[in-house]
């Protein structure tokens, strides 16, 4: 029986990741396939959303708006941060760097501008604003077995 991609299957899968110019921004073709099950959170759901109903051996591509994907690029979410907050740090321009929000969540910022004790830092998601294409090859789907 083929089973297909739904709420309590676990599906291992090759994914590629591309920009809307064809830049691969991730794959699993030169690694392992990902192994996860479906709507656990794993992939955003504009990414589960087209591969739902799929079978083992389907293969597909599928282009992913921003609000499906990573979200719009939001300008609110470039803070200006004084030098002092790096501690021992030294910041450069493209770094990427770990915050800890007020509750304790690390967030992720790339360092846009140094200007004297000023540090831009950008905390939108790298992929926000972007039409990414999403290719998948399903290799296996089996139901989720709780023991």
């Amino acid at each position: 029986m083929d089973y297909l991609i739904d709420d309590g299957m676990e599906i291992t899968l090759h994914f590629t990741l591309k920009l809307e110019d064809g830049t691969v921004v991730d794959s699993t073709k030169e690694k392992s396939a990902a192994t996860f099950q479906y709507g656990d959170g794993n992939l955003p759901p504009g990414f589960e959303h087209p591969i739902k109903g799929m079978a083992a051996g389907q293969s597909g591509s599928f282009q992913i708006t921003p609000e499906h994907a990573f979200g719009q690029h939001n300008p609110q979410n470039i803070q200006t941060l004084k030098r002092a907050d790096f501690g021992d740090d030294e910041p450069e321009v493209g770094m990427v760097m770990s915050f800890a929000d007020k509750a304790g969540t690390e967030l992720p910022g790339v360092v846009k501008t140094i200007d004297g004790d000023r540090v831009e830092v950008d905390f939108n998601h790298p992929l926000a604003g972007r039409t990414l294409t999403f290719e998948v090859e399903v290799l296996n789907v089996t139901p989720i077995t709780t023991h």
